[in-house]
């Protein structure tokens, strides 16, 4: 080593999870794809790079300048481009790889980190749990038959379901769905739950959304995992509403295991009518510019197929079957060593 170098400190570049780790991952990948491939889907590879981006104001993608006028976006979810491929006449389909959010850091959260997300044509989103639950189950055996062990909450016999208001009503005492604004706030303050100062009164979904982080999710899937299913109909993103008034709701779903969530899963709003006005009530709401995804609702105006869709975190899954605290344990490199 030469003097210039010696008493420099050496730089970390080892990965932050174990190769015998890397390399069970690697296995888990290929069974994964083994699974869907053998359930009918065929793999897809829609751009990470693109002219358009996600329409949830929640979600900020990374930007990538192209030229002085324009600009790309890395994607954070596969949807737009798979659902393009089912209104070209695709069938069931999925796509297993990287995806980007911006500012999401932590435990469980990595700005790069890989996405396994599909598509059922003719599927409910009540199908599509089954399939869910059939996948991990599955997955859980996988990683037992290759490590001899297995998290137990992946291998109970079925996984527990409850709708919005019954998670609400067994964690936090009352159902929701039906009640005004100033009750769900009221409620919040009865159970202890601190707000922020910038949660108006009004928010609804803002005050739905805190309590369901503060006294809902720390509960869910301990026993065993749990699906939650059917949501407030202002927070149906892109899928289905069924009803109307205050007992109209989204058919969409999460999955918790350990408190944690692991998927979600929408059966697919197919009009693209209904996505522009939702579109445009979201920008108004969030006080934000939302282009519209000219792409996708071109397809959707030539015959999106009805189908249903699921994002599973690939990295969150790992990390719970193998009883890891943080992602960081089952990716190579987490975003402070990239």
């Amino acid at each position: 080593m030469s003097r210039l170098h010696r008493n420099q400190a050496v730089t970390d570049f080892r990965p932050s999870a174990t190769l015998d780790v890397l390399r069970l991952r690697a296995k888990l990948l290929a069974f994964t794809r083994k699974f869907f491939d053998e359930s009918g889907h065929f793999e897809v590879d829609t751009p990470t790079l693109s002219h358009e981006r996600v329409i949830d104001p929640n979600i900020e993608p990374f930007v990538v300048p192209w030229s002085a006028s324009e600009r790309l976006f890395l994607q954070t979810s596969p949807e737009f481009g798979m659902k393009r491929l089912l209104a070209a006449g695709a069938d069931s389909i999925y796509q297993l790889g990287k995806v980007f959010r911006h500012g999401e850091l932590g435990r469980l959260h990595n700005p790069e980190f890989t996405m396994l997300e599909w598509y059922r044509v003719g599927d409910s989103h009540l199908e599509q749990m089954d399939f869910v639950e059939r996948f991990v189950k599955t997955f859980a055996c996988e990683i037992g038959r290759l490590t001899n062990t297995t998290h137990s909450l992946l291998s109970t016999p079925d996984f527990d379901r409850l709708t919005y208001d019954q998670a609400f009503e067994r964690h936090a005492g009352s159902k929701v769905l039906a009640r005004p604004t100033h009750e769900i706030v009221a409620l919040a303050r009865r159970l202890g739950v601190s707000a922020p100062e910038s949660l108006l009164a009004d928010d609804r979904d803002g005050w739905l959304n805190l309590l369901l982080a503060e006294r809902v999710e720390p509960h869910l899937g301990y026993d065993r995992p749990t699906f939650v299913f059917d949501y407030p109909a202002s927070q149906a993103a892109l899928a289905r509403v069924r009803g109307e008034g205050q007992t109209a709701v989204a058919e969409r779903f999460e999955l918790y295991i350990d408190g944690i969530e692991i998927c979600n899963g929408y059966h697919e709003l197919t009009d693209a009518a209904a996505l522009r006005t939702r579109i445009q009530h979201d920008a108004t709401a969030s006080e934000k510019h939302i282009s519209e995804p000219v792409r996708l609702l071109s397809a959707m105006e030539s015959g999106l197929p009805a189908c249903s869709g699921v994002a599973l975190g690939f990295d969150r899954l790992l990390m719970l079957s193998l009883g890891c605290d943080s992602v960081r344990h089952v990716i190579p490199f987490p975003f402070e060593l990239a």
